[in-house]
């Protein structure tokens, strides 16, 4: 019997969870606590262990993360408010061409939702996909969720956004190797969603804008009066809309490449050499984006005064704290199990199951995805329970489980899923079965194919 205890004290810990955020005002941070508390009691954890651990997970967890998070936040508020993504936008339609707007849109969404909050950018860029629609005589539906698509996929996969900082974090794995290998993965997914997208067109070709007006506005002219509205504030260029972005990434690159180049025979012990150290230094997570922020700052908003750039990283900083809490709760979480019986019990368990491992937190981030609705909450519950458990089983590289863990959440978006309404009501859809159609299927589409991908890349490495 004292074998099954622990089992049996995860998943009430598990569905308490669940429940409290579900059934209750209990907030999701005080519900992963709570459940911490019954799988460490339950493990074998006195009550003062329990706390202990609990307190160090926390900790280590905001320890590798928590700086990375808030500067993420704050350059995508100077990408945000400086018209960066406008920029981007409207760039990539200018250069893709006619007809191939859906394209451009899913290329847009990609670039933009790795600093910017997807639902922040949508609503952003959606005005564009309105001028599109009316100028080209395009669908709706199927410019909107091109957009939306290209911006999901990467929110839920790519650091920095913060719930997959958090699952690398939780993992153990290099902020750098999340965020190349999230990048890659993306890729098919985006572009299964935009074929679907095109396919919209012909579903339901009576969503189109209408363009009778006698001095229709070309989409230039439609781009200059969305401006205006914002204060007149002038586009900054393509150029400088992208090196806050193209910038970290490059040399979290560089970092990743030096360590591989470190852990050759040939350049073993030279770590201490100036020039790998240089690299190490800025290939770190926290200097990359640090300087990111910078570069945000002095670029994209020359002429603004100091108290309007602190306002707006201010700003971008307010919608970190829970973030942060949420995502210490589930190392909290992750640490009781590891540190309680019930890991290494569960470890025995899914080796010795017909499927790989890193099936299983892509599991369980599916189920309570669907349960509960938010990715975020989703992935970093999914990364707490079964971290834990696939560190104790050899063989199992952590990045491939860690991808897994972000790429479950990307199932059937549905009325829980705050951006389900987001993008349904902006494109005007309000009848159930169509908004399923237009938003839950393609994410699903998604889902199916980042699977893949986690499967392809677990044969590779």
């Amino acid at each position: 019997m004292e074998f099954y205890i622990p089992m049996i004290g995860l998943g009430v810990a598990v569905f308490t969870l669940i429940f409290l955020v579900l059934r209750t005002r209990v907030h999701v941070l005080i519900a992963m606590l709570m459940a911490a508390i019954i799988a460490g009691i339950s493990g074998g954890l006195t009550m003062s262990n329990v706390v202990e651990v609990m307190t160090k997970g926390f900790g280590s967890t905001l320890g590798s993360i928590g700086i990375v998070i808030g500067l993420g936040c704050m350059m995508g508020r100077i990408l945000e408010v400086s018209g960066a993504t406008e920029r981007i936008a409207y760039s990539l339609i200018q250069c893709l061409g006619k007809r191939r707007e859906e394209w451009a849109l899913a290329i847009t969404g990609y670039i933009v939702s790795i600093p910017i909050f997807v639902n922040s950018a949508f609503v952003i860029l959606y005005p564009l996909v309105k001028a599109l629609a009316k100028q080209g005589k395009r669908n709706v539906l199927s410019l909107g969720v091109a957009l939306a698509g290209g911006l999901v996929v990467t929110h839920h996969i790519v650091p920095p956004t913060p719930g997959p900082l958090a699952v690398a974090g939780i993992f153990g794995v290099s902020i750098g190797q999340m965020m190349l290998a999230g990048m890659i993965l993306a890729v098919p997914c985006v572009i299964g969603i935009t074929c679907y997208a095109k396919w919209l067109e012909t579903k339901y070709p009576e969503y189109q804008l209408d363009n009778t007006e006698e001095n229709a506005e070309s989409l230039q002219q439609a781009h200059q009066r969305y401006q205006a509205e914002k204060e007149q504030k002038p586009l900054p260029s393509l150029f400088l809309s992208l090196l806050p972005i193209v910038v970290p990434i490059i040399l979290m690159f560089i970092g990743v490449i030096n360590g591989m180049v470190l852990g050759t025979d040939e350049f073993a012990g030279k770590e201490n050499a100036i020039y790998f150290q240089m690299l190490n230094f800025l290939g770190s997570p926290i200097i990359a984006l640090a300087i990111s922020v910078l570069l945000a700052v002095y670029t994209l908003m020359p002429n603004a005064s100091k108290h309007e750039v602190t306002e707006h990283l201010e700003t971008g900083l307010k919608s970190v704290g829970i973030i942060l809490l949420v995502s210490g709760a589930g190392g909290a979480l992750g640490a009781v199990l590891n540190e309680s019986a019930t890991g290494t019990i569960l470890a025995h368990y899914v080796a010795s199951l017909p499927i790989t491992p890193v099936l299983i937190p892509f599991i369980i981030a599916t189920l309570i995805r669907i349960i509960q609705g938010s990715g975020t909450v989703a992935m970093i519950t999914a990364a707490s329970i079964s971290a834990p458990i696939i560190k104790q089983i050899p063989d199992v590289n952590m990045l491939v489980a860690a991808q897994a863990a972000v790429m479950g959440t990307l199932f059937f978006s549905y009325f829980n899923d705050c951006f389900f309404w987001v993008v349904n009501r902006m494109m005007g859809i309000t009848h159930v079965r169509q908004q399923i159609i237009v938003w839950s299927i393609p994410t699903t589409i998604a889902w199916g194919i980042g699977l893949c991908g986690v499967l392809l890349l677990n044969l590779v490495m």
